[in-house]
């Protein structure tokens, strides 16, 4: 019951709307910040699916937007940097700061899209040479392992993201840019991420169950 009740002190500070509370609540409740952590995995990610499968153009557009989005502002702040430094001798503050965030939320949020068209270490070769219950037992190993990776990131990225908030952190070269506007990001690409391992968890049953092919040759910039 005490694990619980953590779990309640959590969410109270969480909705007192105050990041010093929230990040004391969670060092002193330790132990359930990762049950909930594990929770919110497995209801985001199941939440996800959900919403993918209601509205397609989201399934198939949301992460490479982002990811084309990201790459194509940083690419506009360092050209933009380059000419004022070198041509009008100076250049803004952030122009070094800010990229470096912006690439952070297009790298995960790509591994999430890279989960989805299985391009990460999927040993396929090996995999296709084994019968079909060896094939779904790595497949179903391949969810949990993902599963539980997107576990730790969620909840020790939210442990930064709170202390980036309570201590108000701001971007290095703006006046009231805020870190953790930008460091949010990264749990919330582990629940996209979540949800792509739930969308090919199923898949995967489905296609055991009927005896259809498990395991196809993943192409990395290819698509599903």
């Amino acid at each position: 019951m005490e694990i619980f009740g953590g779990i309640g002190a959590i969410i109270a500070a969480l909705f007192d709307n105050d990041a010093w509370m929230l990040g004391d609540a969670i060092r002193q409740n330790a132990s359930a910040a990762w049950l909930l952590g594990l929770i919110i995995t497995t209801l985001g990610g199941l939440g996800v699916m959900a919403l993918y499968r209601a509205v397609p153009l989201l399934e198939r557009h949301l992460e490479p937007a982002v990811m084309v989005t990201a790459y194509l502002a940083i690419g506009y702040i360092i050209f933009a940097g380059v000419i004022e430094r070198f041509l009008l001798d100076g250049q803004e503050p952030w122009s070094t700061t800010i990229p470096p965030f912006l690439f952070l939320i297009m790298t995960w949020v790509g591994c999430s899209y890279n989960v989805k068209l299985r391009t990460h270490l999927a040993f396929a070769e090996f995999r296709t040479a084994m019968p079909p219950a060896g094939q779904i037992a790595c497949l179903i190993l391949d969810a949990i392992l993902w599963l539980g990776f997107a576990w730790i990131v969620i909840v020790t990225t939210t442990q930064e993201v709170i202390a980036a908030a309570a201590n108000f952190r701001i971007m290095l070269g703006t006046d009231n840019v805020m870190q953790w506007w930008f460091l949010i990001a990264v749990p919330i690409a582990f629940i996209l991420l979540s949800g792509r391992v739930f969308e090919n968890l199923f898949r995967d049953l489905g296609n055991y169950r009927r005896g259809d092919t498990l395991i196809e040759q993943a192409v990395i910039g290819g698509d599903t």
